[in-house]
């Protein structure tokens, strides 16, 4: 009868004990949760920008993380410094005005590779000979893998003259850098390294 008694008396306590370790188990996994909850609570709160319209209102506006629109950032910037430093009219100071504009998105590379032009007598060319040339972007292919950011941009330049439209392929190279973000560079990049690694005609079309 002792053992008896004895046997349910552990019995009892290996049941006390799995439900004590359960009901802990319990307890860490709520506690666990909410922690998780409260920190997630927090981050997207962090995301939320309140704004004081005159002191009046109160406008609740949502901060997008700048990270996620660095890569479109990225494109429109070498697209729009290719759109200024190869859109050129038979005007001197339509191509100077477009230069500084370009060279305020690139490092000395860009201004280099534009003195070569002009040591060569591009640019008098161009404005002797009453020549237009623009450009269509065709793809910018940015890689954000490593830092300083490899860029490779695939263009179409047309010369158009008088007599004819010369249609040329343009390939170029760059890296890109973080910048400070200002009027003359709102998205805050410079190209470093630019170089022309193709430039040959693929078609003339006579006018």
């Amino acid at each position: 009868m002792e053992f008896k008694t004895l046997r349910n008396i552990e019995n009892s306590f290996r049941q006390i004990r799995l439900y004590a370790i359960v009901f802990a188990l319990l307890c860490t996994g709520v506690a666990g949760y909410a922690v998780w909850k409260s920190y997630s609570f927090a981050e997207q709160q962090r995301q939320k920008i309140y704004v004081l319209d005159n002191g009046k209102s109160l406008m609740l506006a949502l901060a997008q993380d700048a990270s996620i629109n660095r890569p479109v950032e990225a494109r429109e910037h070498v697209r729009r410094f290719h759109e200024l430093f190869f859109t050129l009219a038979p005007d001197k100071n339509a191509i100077e005005s477009n230069m500084k504009r370009a060279f305020n998105l690139a490092d000395k590379s860009a201004f280099d590779y534009y003195k070569d032009l002009s040591e060569k007598g591009y640019y008098n060319r161009i404005i002797s000979g009453n020549v237009q040339q623009r450009i269509e972007i065709d793809s910018v292919s940015c890689s954000f893998e490593t830092y300083p950011y490899s860029v490779h941009t695939y263009a179409k330049q047309f010369i158009i003259r008088s007599s004819n439209v010369t249609k040329r392929n343009l390939v170029t190279s760059c890296f890109l850098v973080n910048s400070v973000r200002s009027d003359n560079n709102p998205q805050g990049f410079n190209i470093e390294k630019f170089a022309v690694t193709e430039n040959r005609d693929i078609e003339v079309v006579k006018r």
